[in-house]
């Protein structure tokens, strides 16, 4: 994965990376069908991407994003939990090489924790475009995103990241933590807070019945 930063070549359009919407796009297909799926799109006035888009500018996402919570409000939090998922297990099938997951898991999981953060801060224009990302404490792991643009567009009364959330649940659950994780979010932009904070904690790893 290369740095070309979060903006195009004018440097006037943030960009995000293009998972925020095709992992979302078959979760879509599933739970709305095309139909449902289109009809957002059309709603939102974004074009559905092609499986080989580069990255995508951030508004769109955002868009898209709170144009499914406030059409699906019900369903919006497990349907941005599963794009999130996806976008975990796409990033650990393209993104970060076999050899570099290897070493993440062998190591104890505080440091383990240590490198995977800070990859995930080397490459934060992916998914922060605009916004700023910070590890902000080792104990527990927490994670600020400050103006955080897929949220810039909404308005909630609770956290709302839910795609964010689900993103850091898999990379940490596959390479650092494999009893799981627990992800989460304390503070919400859309909230409006100044920046999404998230706290990432191990799960009790359970005991073997028998």
């Amino acid at each position: 994965m290369s740095d070309h930063g979060a903006t195009d070549a004018g440097g006037d359009v943030a960009r995000i990376g293009p998972n925020a919407i095709l992992q979302l796009i078959p979760v879509l297909d599933d739970v709305l069908g095309r139909a449902g799926r289109d009809a957002l799109f059309a709603a939102a006035d974004v074009p559905v991407p092609g499986p080989d888009s580069g990255m995508l500018p951030q508004d769109q996402i955002a868009r898209l994003h709170v144009q499914v919570r406030r059409d699906h409000p019900a369903q919006a939090p497990e349907m941005m939990r599963r794009a999130g998922l996806a976008t975990g297990d796409y990033i650990l099938a393209n993104r970060i090489p076999g050899f570099a997951q290897t070493i993440i898991k062998l190591l104890p999981p505080a440091l383990g924790a240590r490198v995977l953060s800070a990859a995930i801060a080397k490459h934060s224009w992916t998914f922060a475009g605009s916004g700023v990302f910070t590890i902000v404490a080792r104990a527990p792991l927490t994670f600020s995103i400050a103006a955080n643009p897929v949220v810039a567009l909404d308005r909630a009364a609770a956290p709302i990241c839910d795609w964010h959330a689900a993103v850091f649940e898999c990379l940490f659950t596959t390479l650092v933590w494999r009893q799981g994780v627990e992800v989460t979010e304390t503070a919400c932009c859309a909230a409006g807070a100044p920046a999404c904070i998230f706290e990432l904690r191990p799960r009790a790893a359970t005991r073997p019945q028998g």
